[in-house]
Protein backbone atom coordinates (compact mmCIF):
# COMPACT_ATOMS: atom_id res chain seq x y z
CA UNK A 1 0.00 0.00 0.00
CA UNK A 2 1.10 3.74 -1.06
CA UNK A 3 1.39 6.39 1.46
CA UNK A 4 -0.96 9.41 1.00
CA UNK A 5 0.38 13.04 1.62
CA UNK A 6 -1.83 16.37 1.58
CA UNK A 7 0.73 18.80 -0.23
CA UNK A 8 -1.90 22.05 -0.24
CA UNK A 9 -4.78 22.98 1.17
CA UNK A 10 -6.30 26.23 0.60
CA UNK A 11 -10.14 27.53 0.73
CA UNK A 12 -12.31 30.55 0.19
CA UNK A 13 -13.28 32.95 3.24
CA UNK A 14 -17.33 31.60 3.89
CA UNK A 15 -19.33 34.65 2.91
CA UNK A 16 -23.33 34.77 4.45
CA UNK A 17 -25.47 32.11 2.79
CA UNK A 18 -28.25 34.78 2.02
CA UNK A 19 -28.48 37.39 -1.21
CA UNK A 20 -26.75 40.17 0.31
CA UNK A 21 -24.14 37.95 0.87
CA UNK A 22 -20.99 38.83 -0.46
CA UNK A 23 -20.08 35.50 -2.16
CA UNK A 24 -23.95 36.08 -3.79
CA UNK A 25 -23.25 36.65 -7.26
CA UNK A 26 -20.57 33.69 -8.21
CA UNK A 27 -21.83 30.39 -9.15
CA UNK A 28 -20.50 27.02 -7.83
CA UNK A 29 -18.39 26.22 -10.51
CA UNK A 30 -16.84 29.77 -10.65
CA UNK A 31 -16.02 29.31 -7.14
CA UNK A 32 -14.75 26.00 -7.66
CA UNK A 33 -12.92 26.87 -11.00
CA UNK A 34 -11.02 29.54 -8.91
CA UNK A 35 -9.72 27.83 -6.71
CA UNK A 36 -8.40 24.91 -8.91
CA UNK A 37 -6.65 27.36 -10.44
CA UNK A 38 -5.11 28.74 -7.65
CA UNK A 39 -3.91 25.42 -6.58
CA UNK A 40 -2.67 24.73 -9.82
CA UNK A 41 -0.52 28.27 -10.14
CA UNK A 42 0.87 27.29 -6.40
CA UNK A 43 2.01 24.09 -7.10
CA UNK A 44 3.04 24.72 -10.62
CA UNK A 45 0.95 21.20 -11.11
CA UNK A 46 1.16 19.81 -14.81
CA UNK A 47 -2.37 18.58 -15.39
CA UNK A 48 -1.76 15.46 -16.54
CA UNK A 49 -0.65 14.40 -13.22
CA UNK A 50 -3.86 14.55 -11.97
CA UNK A 51 -5.91 11.60 -11.87
CA UNK A 52 -9.46 12.98 -10.98
CA UNK A 53 -11.08 15.90 -9.22
CA UNK A 54 -13.32 14.66 -6.53
CA UNK A 55 -15.51 17.06 -4.92
CA UNK A 56 -17.70 17.16 -2.59
CA UNK A 57 -21.18 18.86 -2.50
CA UNK A 58 -24.70 18.31 -0.90
CA UNK A 59 -27.22 19.98 -2.62
CA UNK A 60 -26.93 18.48 -5.93
CA UNK A 61 -29.59 20.29 -8.07
CA UNK A 62 -29.61 23.22 -10.65
CA UNK A 63 -25.77 24.64 -10.78
CA UNK A 64 -24.64 22.07 -8.07
CA UNK A 65 -26.42 19.45 -9.98
CA UNK A 66 -24.79 17.24 -13.20
CA UNK A 67 -21.39 16.37 -11.86
CA UNK A 68 -20.90 19.84 -10.40
CA UNK A 69 -17.05 18.14 -10.15
CA UNK A 70 -16.73 17.69 -14.14
CA UNK A 71 -17.83 20.97 -14.77
CA UNK A 72 -15.75 23.15 -12.25
CA UNK A 73 -12.75 21.38 -14.00
CA UNK A 74 -13.53 22.28 -17.46
CA UNK A 75 -13.80 25.69 -16.31
CA UNK A 76 -10.55 25.99 -14.81
CA UNK A 77 -7.29 25.52 -16.23
CA UNK A 78 -6.70 22.12 -15.96
CA UNK A 79 -8.21 21.14 -19.12
CA UNK A 80 -10.39 18.66 -20.53
CA UNK A 81 -8.54 16.00 -19.80
CA UNK A 82 -8.76 16.09 -15.96
CA UNK A 83 -12.45 14.16 -15.15
CA UNK A 84 -14.33 14.86 -12.01
CA UNK A 85 -16.42 13.20 -9.51
CA UNK A 86 -18.97 14.90 -7.42
CA UNK A 87 -19.93 12.95 -4.23
CA UNK A 88 -22.60 13.70 -1.72
CA UNK A 89 -21.97 12.17 2.30
CA UNK A 90 -24.04 15.40 3.75
CA UNK A 91 -21.87 17.54 6.02
CA UNK A 92 -18.82 15.45 5.71
CA UNK A 93 -18.91 15.57 1.78
CA UNK A 94 -15.45 17.49 1.56
CA UNK A 95 -13.11 15.54 4.22
CA UNK A 96 -14.81 12.05 2.52
CA UNK A 97 -13.70 13.22 -0.90
CA UNK A 98 -10.23 13.61 0.32
CA UNK A 99 -10.30 10.35 1.95
CA UNK A 100 -11.15 9.07 -0.96
CA UNK A 101 -8.44 10.49 -2.83
CA UNK A 102 -6.33 9.14 0.06
CA UNK A 103 -7.60 5.56 -0.02
CA UNK A 104 -7.61 5.75 -4.24
CA UNK A 105 -3.54 6.39 -3.98
CA UNK A 106 -2.83 3.77 -1.44
CA UNK A 107 -4.67 1.33 -3.48
CA UNK A 108 -2.40 2.37 -6.74
CA UNK A 109 -5.05 4.11 -8.71
CA UNK A 110 -3.46 6.89 -9.53
CA UNK A 111 -0.94 9.03 -7.36
CA UNK A 112 -2.42 12.64 -7.70
CA UNK A 113 -5.66 14.08 -6.88
CA UNK A 114 -7.47 16.90 -6.20
CA UNK A 115 -10.22 16.88 -3.40
CA UNK A 116 -12.52 19.35 -1.65
CA UNK A 117 -16.08 20.59 -2.14
CA UNK A 118 -18.59 23.95 -2.41
CA UNK A 119 -21.86 24.73 -1.15
CA UNK A 120 -23.54 28.15 -2.88
CA UNK A 121 -25.95 28.01 0.02
CA UNK A 122 -27.15 31.65 -0.76
CA UNK A 123 -28.05 30.28 -4.38
CA UNK A 124 -28.96 26.52 -4.16
CA UNK A 125 -30.74 26.41 -1.01
CA UNK A 126 -30.16 23.72 1.47
CA UNK A 127 -32.64 20.64 1.41
CA UNK A 128 -33.49 21.48 -2.28
CA UNK A 129 -32.73 18.41 -3.41
CA UNK A 130 -35.26 16.83 -1.00
CA UNK A 131 -35.03 13.57 1.11
CA UNK A 132 -35.86 10.39 0.99
CA UNK A 133 -35.50 9.80 4.80
CA UNK A 134 -37.78 13.28 5.06
CA UNK A 135 -40.41 12.51 2.46
CA UNK A 136 -41.37 9.08 1.91
CA UNK A 137 -43.60 8.21 5.08
CA UNK A 138 -42.38 4.25 4.88
CA UNK A 139 -38.55 5.08 5.56
CA UNK A 140 -39.43 8.76 7.68
CA UNK A 141 -42.18 6.94 10.21
CA UNK A 142 -40.08 3.31 10.12
CA UNK A 143 -36.61 5.54 11.55
CA UNK A 144 -38.30 7.66 13.38
CA UNK A 145 -37.35 10.98 11.65
CA UNK A 146 -36.74 14.24 13.03
CA UNK A 147 -34.59 17.26 11.81
CA UNK A 148 -31.06 18.26 12.68
CA UNK A 149 -32.21 20.58 15.12
CA UNK A 150 -34.11 18.60 17.15
CA UNK A 151 -31.34 15.76 17.48
CA UNK A 152 -29.30 18.31 18.45
CA UNK A 153 -31.62 18.90 21.23
CA UNK A 154 -32.00 15.40 22.12
CA UNK A 155 -28.35 15.12 22.58
CA UNK A 156 -28.39 17.94 24.99
CA UNK A 157 -31.51 16.81 26.95
CA UNK A 158 -29.82 12.76 27.04
CA UNK A 159 -26.30 13.92 28.09
CA UNK A 160 -26.85 17.23 30.28
CA UNK A 161 -26.13 19.82 28.65
CA UNK A 162 -27.53 23.51 29.09
CA UNK A 163 -28.49 26.93 27.35
CA UNK A 164 -25.92 28.27 29.24
CA UNK A 165 -22.84 25.82 28.35
CA UNK A 166 -23.65 25.48 24.80
CA UNK A 167 -24.17 29.60 24.66
CA UNK A 168 -20.30 29.40 26.37
CA UNK A 169 -19.28 27.08 24.08
CA UNK A 170 -20.36 29.20 20.88
CA UNK A 171 -19.04 32.76 21.90
CA UNK A 172 -15.51 30.98 22.75
CA UNK A 173 -16.07 29.73 19.22
CA UNK A 174 -16.24 33.63 18.39
CA UNK A 175 -13.44 34.54 20.63
CA UNK A 176 -11.26 32.03 19.25
CA UNK A 177 -11.92 32.32 15.48
CA UNK A 178 -11.71 36.32 15.80
CA UNK A 179 -8.11 35.90 17.42
CA UNK A 180 -7.02 33.28 14.50
CA UNK A 181 -7.95 36.15 12.18
CA UNK A 182 -6.37 38.43 13.92
CA UNK A 183 -2.93 37.02 14.15
CA UNK A 184 -3.03 35.70 10.88
CA UNK A 185 -3.44 32.45 11.80
CA UNK A 186 -5.59 32.03 8.12
CA UNK A 187 -3.41 33.93 5.74
CA UNK A 188 -1.62 31.16 3.82
CA UNK A 189 -5.05 29.26 3.40
CA UNK A 190 -7.29 31.72 2.65
CA UNK A 191 -7.69 32.75 -1.50
CA UNK A 192 -9.29 35.94 -1.55
CA UNK A 193 -12.59 35.54 -3.95
CA UNK A 194 -12.29 37.98 -6.60
CA UNK A 195 -14.61 39.07 -9.81
CA UNK A 196 -13.65 39.19 -13.09
CA UNK A 197 -12.04 42.05 -13.25
CA UNK A 198 -9.94 41.26 -9.94
CA UNK A 199 -11.75 43.37 -7.57
CA UNK A 200 -11.82 41.70 -4.12
CA UNK A 201 -15.23 40.62 -3.06
CA UNK A 202 -14.10 38.75 -0.24
CA UNK A 203 -11.09 38.50 1.70
CA UNK A 204 -11.95 36.71 5.17
CA UNK A 205 -14.82 35.13 7.16
CA UNK A 206 -17.84 37.48 6.83
CA UNK A 207 -20.03 35.65 10.04
CA UNK A 208 -17.99 35.60 12.57
CA UNK A 209 -18.94 38.44 15.57
CA UNK A 210 -16.31 39.08 18.14
CA UNK A 211 -18.38 40.72 20.12
CA UNK A 212 -20.16 38.03 20.52
CA UNK A 213 -21.22 36.69 24.59
CA UNK A 214 -22.87 34.23 26.81
CA UNK A 215 -25.27 37.48 27.99
CA UNK A 216 -26.67 38.70 24.23
CA UNK A 217 -26.54 34.74 23.31
CA UNK A 218 -29.11 34.11 26.35
CA UNK A 219 -31.06 36.49 24.84
CA UNK A 220 -31.90 34.64 21.93
CA UNK A 221 -34.86 32.38 21.37
CA UNK A 222 -34.65 28.45 21.11
CA UNK A 223 -34.98 27.64 17.09
CA UNK A 224 -36.44 24.42 17.04
CA UNK A 225 -38.72 24.21 20.16
CA UNK A 226 -42.08 25.34 17.75
CA UNK A 227 -41.44 22.92 15.42
CA UNK A 228 -40.56 20.24 17.89
CA UNK A 229 -43.47 21.10 20.45
CA UNK A 230 -46.50 21.68 17.32
CA UNK A 231 -49.30 19.56 16.94
CA UNK A 232 -48.44 16.69 15.89
CA UNK A 233 -44.64 17.71 16.69
CA UNK A 234 -41.00 16.09 16.36
CA UNK A 235 -40.12 16.39 19.98
CA UNK A 236 -42.92 13.52 20.46
CA UNK A 237 -41.51 11.71 17.38
CA UNK A 238 -38.36 11.38 19.13
CA UNK A 239 -39.54 10.98 22.10
CA UNK A 240 -40.86 7.38 20.93
CA UNK A 241 -37.12 6.51 19.77
CA UNK A 242 -36.44 7.30 23.09
CA UNK A 243 -39.23 6.71 25.77
CA UNK A 244 -36.84 7.73 28.57
CA UNK A 245 -37.35 11.05 27.45
CA UNK A 246 -39.66 12.92 29.65
CA UNK A 247 -39.55 16.12 27.95
CA UNK A 248 -36.68 18.03 25.40
CA UNK A 249 -35.17 20.78 26.36
CA UNK A 250 -34.73 23.11 23.36
CA UNK A 251 -31.09 24.62 24.14
CA UNK A 252 -29.88 24.98 20.14
CA UNK A 253 -30.55 28.44 18.73
CA UNK A 254 -29.01 30.84 15.38
CA UNK A 255 -26.31 31.89 17.75
CA UNK A 256 -24.68 28.58 18.85
CA UNK A 257 -25.48 26.35 16.01
CA UNK A 258 -23.55 26.66 12.72
CA UNK A 259 -24.27 29.31 10.56
CA UNK A 260 -25.45 28.82 6.62
CA UNK A 261 -22.57 30.68 4.26
CA UNK A 262 -20.78 29.82 0.97
CA UNK A 263 -17.42 28.72 0.53
CA UNK A 264 -15.21 25.88 -1.12
CA UNK A 265 -11.97 24.39 -0.09
CA UNK A 266 -9.60 22.39 -2.42
CA UNK A 267 -6.78 20.44 -1.36
CA UNK A 268 -3.62 18.62 -3.34
CA UNK A 269 -3.19 14.73 -2.24
CA UNK A 270 -0.66 12.25 -3.60
CA UNK A 271 1.91 9.86 -3.18
CA UNK A 272 5.37 9.77 -2.56
CA UNK A 273 6.15 9.44 -5.91
CA UNK A 274 4.29 12.11 -7.28
CA UNK A 275 6.12 14.81 -4.46
CA UNK A 276 9.76 13.19 -5.96
CA UNK A 277 8.58 13.41 -9.53
CA UNK A 278 7.42 17.15 -9.20
CA UNK A 279 9.64 17.97 -6.23
CA UNK A 280 6.91 19.24 -3.99
CA UNK A 281 7.39 18.77 -0.74
CA UNK A 282 4.37 16.77 1.30
CA UNK A 283 2.90 18.63 4.73
CA UNK A 284 1.18 15.56 6.00
CA UNK A 285 0.49 12.16 5.81
CA UNK A 286 -3.02 10.96 5.98
CA UNK A 287 -2.99 7.97 8.81
CA UNK A 288 -6.21 6.98 8.51
CA UNK A 289 -9.74 7.19 7.83
CA UNK A 290 -13.03 6.52 8.56
CA UNK A 291 -16.98 6.19 8.41
CA UNK A 292 -19.63 4.72 10.08
CA UNK A 293 -22.87 4.35 9.93
CA UNK A 294 -25.14 5.83 13.87
CA UNK A 295 -28.80 6.01 14.69
CA UNK A 296 -30.51 7.91 12.54
CA UNK A 297 -32.95 10.00 14.57
CA UNK A 298 -30.34 10.84 17.60
CA UNK A 299 -28.22 11.51 14.06
CA UNK A 300 -25.06 13.38 15.18
CA UNK A 301 -23.50 11.25 17.68
CA UNK A 302 -21.35 10.15 14.66
CA UNK A 303 -17.66 11.71 15.12
CA UNK A 304 -17.77 9.25 18.70
CA UNK A 305 -17.88 6.01 16.67
CA UNK A 306 -15.99 7.72 13.86
CA UNK A 307 -12.72 8.30 16.18
CA UNK A 308 -12.82 5.20 17.70
CA UNK A 309 -12.26 3.56 14.30
CA UNK A 310 -9.89 5.64 12.78
CA UNK A 311 -7.41 5.45 16.00
CA UNK A 312 -7.89 1.46 15.82
CA UNK A 313 -6.66 1.78 12.31
CA UNK A 314 -3.87 3.73 13.50
CA UNK A 315 -3.34 1.80 15.95
CA UNK A 316 -3.79 5.02 18.31
CA UNK A 317 -4.95 6.33 21.33
CA UNK A 318 -6.48 9.30 22.40
CA UNK A 319 -3.34 10.52 24.07
CA UNK A 320 -1.92 10.58 20.93
CA UNK A 321 -3.86 13.16 19.23
CA UNK A 322 -2.65 16.46 19.69
CA UNK A 323 -5.15 18.66 18.35
CA UNK A 324 -9.05 18.07 16.92
CA UNK A 325 -11.45 19.49 14.70
CA UNK A 326 -15.12 18.73 15.15
CA UNK A 327 -17.47 20.38 13.10
CA UNK A 328 -19.68 22.98 14.97
CA UNK A 329 -22.73 21.91 13.48
CA UNK A 330 -23.74 22.52 17.30
CA UNK A 331 -22.81 23.29 20.03
CA UNK A 332 -23.89 20.04 21.90
CA UNK A 333 -22.32 17.55 19.09
CA UNK A 334 -18.30 19.30 20.10
CA UNK A 335 -19.67 19.04 23.75
CA UNK A 336 -20.89 15.57 23.63
CA UNK A 337 -17.97 14.11 22.09
CA UNK A 338 -15.56 16.54 24.57
CA UNK A 339 -17.88 14.38 27.19
CA UNK A 340 -17.24 10.69 25.64
CA UNK A 341 -13.10 11.49 25.00
CA UNK A 342 -12.53 13.41 28.66
CA UNK A 343 -10.56 15.92 26.36
CA UNK A 344 -8.46 19.14 27.41
CA UNK A 345 -10.76 22.11 25.41
CA UNK A 346 -7.69 23.49 24.68
CA UNK A 347 -7.05 21.18 21.97
CA UNK A 348 -10.44 21.59 20.50
CA UNK A 349 -10.64 23.48 17.48
CA UNK A 350 -8.61 26.06 18.48
CA UNK A 351 -8.96 28.34 15.56
CA UNK A 352 -12.94 28.37 16.23
CA UNK A 353 -14.94 26.38 14.00
CA UNK A 354 -18.25 26.70 12.13
CA UNK A 355 -20.49 28.14 14.47
CA UNK A 356 -18.04 31.46 14.01
CA UNK A 357 -17.27 31.20 10.67
CA UNK A 358 -20.39 28.95 9.13
CA UNK A 359 -20.90 25.65 7.67
CA UNK A 360 -20.52 25.61 3.56
CA UNK A 361 -21.78 21.83 3.39
CA UNK A 362 -20.12 20.34 1.32
CA UNK A 363 -16.77 22.15 1.78
CA UNK A 364 -16.42 22.19 5.64
CA UNK A 365 -15.05 18.98 5.82
CA UNK A 366 -11.79 19.96 3.45
CA UNK A 367 -11.74 23.87 4.95
CA UNK A 368 -11.56 21.51 8.88
CA UNK A 369 -8.76 19.27 7.16
CA UNK A 370 -6.50 22.52 5.81
CA UNK A 371 -7.28 24.24 9.49
CA UNK A 372 -5.69 21.45 11.01
CA UNK A 373 -2.69 21.07 8.99
CA UNK A 374 -1.98 24.56 9.38
CA UNK A 375 -2.55 24.88 13.24
CA UNK A 376 0.11 21.29 13.53
CA UNK A 377 2.53 23.42 11.44
CA UNK A 378 1.89 26.63 13.78
CA UNK A 379 2.04 25.44 16.93
CA UNK A 380 5.07 22.70 16.30
CA UNK A 381 2.33 19.20 16.87
CA UNK A 382 2.46 16.01 14.99
CA UNK A 383 -1.14 14.55 15.05
CA UNK A 384 -4.55 16.06 14.28
CA UNK A 385 -7.84 14.50 14.49
CA UNK A 386 -10.34 15.78 11.67
CA UNK A 387 -14.15 14.49 12.40
CA UNK A 388 -17.78 15.56 11.28
CA UNK A 389 -20.99 14.42 12.42
CA UNK A 390 -23.18 13.35 9.33
CA UNK A 391 -26.98 14.33 8.31
CA UNK A 392 -29.27 10.86 8.61
CA UNK A 393 -26.91 9.06 11.54
CA UNK A 394 -23.01 8.91 9.92
CA UNK A 395 -19.78 9.92 10.48
CA UNK A 396 -16.18 10.39 9.15
CA UNK A 397 -13.15 10.97 10.46
CA UNK A 398 -9.55 11.37 9.19
CA UNK A 399 -5.98 11.43 11.24
CA UNK A 400 -3.40 13.48 9.85
CA UNK A 401 0.27 13.46 10.72
CA UNK A 402 2.72 16.23 9.95
CA UNK A 403 5.52 15.88 8.00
Amino acid sequence: MKKSFIFDAIRTPRGRGRNDGSLYEVGAARLSADLLNELKARNRLDPSEVEDVIWGNVTQVGEQGGCLARASALLSDLGETVPGLSINRFCASGLEAINLAANQIASGAGDCYIAGGVEMMSRVPMGSDGAAIAVDPSLAMERYFVPQGISADLIATMYGFSRRDCDAYAAESHRRASRAWSEGRFEDSVVAVRDRNGIEILGRDEAIRPETSEEALGELKPSFAVLGESMPGFDKVAMMKYPHVEKINHVHHAGNSSSIVDGAAAVLVGSGEFGERTGLKPRARIVATSKVGTEPTIMLTGPIPATKRALGKAGMDLGDIDLYEVNEAFASVVLRFVQEFEIEIEKMNVNGGAIAMGHPLGATGAMLLGTALDELERADKELALVTLCVAAGMGAATILERV
